[in-house]
């Protein structure tokens, strides 16, 4: 269990500026790119869109976070981080309000454009100008906590969207920038006041051998990679590869989502427990062995549900991890940790994009080998473990 203490330590203000990083990636990333996935059917049958637009749509938000996680950091340099933060949220909240007009395909491609631009440059900016004024012993909670945004929009995503087309898919946007209103209200004056605490001299390091920063963006990378099979295949895979039937395909993403909203809290605790490099490793590796499971065709329910909640939780857990070594590394260098957040990022999101793309290309030509794809995610969660294990040896 997390320890009670964990909290007492953090400052009211801190507290609060948690709150406000935790509600832009719900917005940002939970509700804006998450939620469309059960619209997307509704959208369809509502006569809204022809499927393959509306497919296209889905990607719109894609390449507007790939935009934000790029342009977050430089924009950031001309304007504060809490109004660039504040008019993201705002961003985002219009286009759930905007996406309930059927205006067109462009007025809808650019409304969701805007969202994934608002959720990429929310992702860069809000964690890292958040834990600047955590302590160094209490990063891996707070990044937990942060993230467990992402996976509160995965679970609210799939449950509150039901509700909602009960009224109609107008309604349900409206209801979404609802929420997202409300969100932004609550975290609008939570964002940290005053200059990042100084340490001690003492404590002033230099930067990490820049080859451990890049293998880590590598790492990172690839396993983004890694969960496309997962996060895209897996419940079609139990669906139709399996004949498991649509209802029980969709108990598997319910767990996916129970598990990613409390992954990275876990990881976070467990890393403030060993630390993060000893813990991503231990991620590395729990993630080889979860994707294994369906890669070796084991068909089994049990094992299908620990490979879904494991991979559930290391989506947004990895994050966490991630984020905290980045802030191990650069302990003193809260510039430099920005920078460095922001290109782990966009190596991210470039790196799933491209393994969505591939991997489908690959199911196609392969005539629907699920098996394939699967390999190809212990293959890619692999080399992250063995990357690492060779720069840290490298560092020595």
């Amino acid at each position: 269990m997390v320890r009670s203490d964990v909290f007492l330590t953090l400052t009211p203000g801190v507290g609060r500026a948690i709150v406000s990083a935790y509600c832009t990636g719900l917005i940002g990333v939970g509700l804006a790119r998450f939620a469309y996935t059960p619209l997307l059917p509704a959208v369809v049958e509502a006569h809204w869109f022809a499927p393959a637009a509306a497919a296209y749509l889905g990607a719109a938000n894609l390449a507007g976070y790939l935009a934000g996680a790029f342009l977050g950091r430089p924009l950031s340099r001309n304007f504060a981080i809490v109004t660039l933060l504040r008019a993201m949220m705002l961003a985002a909240t219009a286009s759930f309000f905007a996406c309930g007009f059927p205006l067109g395909f462009l007025w809808f491609f650019l409304w969701r454009f805007a969202a994934g631009f608002a959720g990429g440059a929310m992702m860069v900016l809000a964690a890292p100008t958040v834990l600047a004024h955590v302590p160094a012993n209490r990063r891996g909670i707070a990044g937990g906590l942060i993230v467990m945004g992402v996976g509160t929009g995965i679970v609210a995503s799939g449950t509150l969207i039901p509700l909602l087309l009960h009224y109609g898919v107008q309604q349900a946007w409206i209801g979404l920038g609802v929420l997202s209103a409300a969100l932004t209200a609550l975290a609008w004056n939570g964002w940290p006041k005053g200059p990042v605490p100084q340490a001690s001299a003492a404590a002033h390091v230099r930067p990490p051998p820049s080859r451990v920063l890049r293998a880590l963006y590598l790492e990172y990378a690839l396993n983004a990679g890694g969960w496309v099979p997962h996060m895209l295949f897996f419940v079609d895979y139990v669906a139709r590869g399996l004949g498991k039937g649509v209802v029980m395909g969709a108990e598997f993403w319910v767990a996916f989502g129970l598990s990613a909203t409390l992954g990275p809290l876990l990881a976070g605790h467990v890393a403030d427990r060993i630390g993060f490099r000893p813990a991503l490793r231990c991620a590395f590796l729990l993630q080889i062995f979860a994707i294994a499971i369906p890669a070796l065709n084991v068909t089994s329910a049990p094992w299908l549900f620990a490979s879904s909640i494991v991979i559930g939780g290391f989506v947004t857990g990895t994050v966490t991890l991630v984020l905290g070594r980045i802030h191990e590394l650069l302990p003193q260098h809260p510039d430099e940790q920005k920078a460095a957040w922001s290109v782990a990022t966009i190596a991210f999101a470039l790196c799933q994009a491209i393994a969505a793309y591939g991997l489908s290309f690959v199911f196609a030509r392969s005539g629907g080998d699920y098996q394939v794809l699967f390999l190809i995610g212990v293959v890619a969660m692999t080399l992250s473990l063995l990357i690492d294990l060779a720069a840290s040896e490298r560092a020595r």
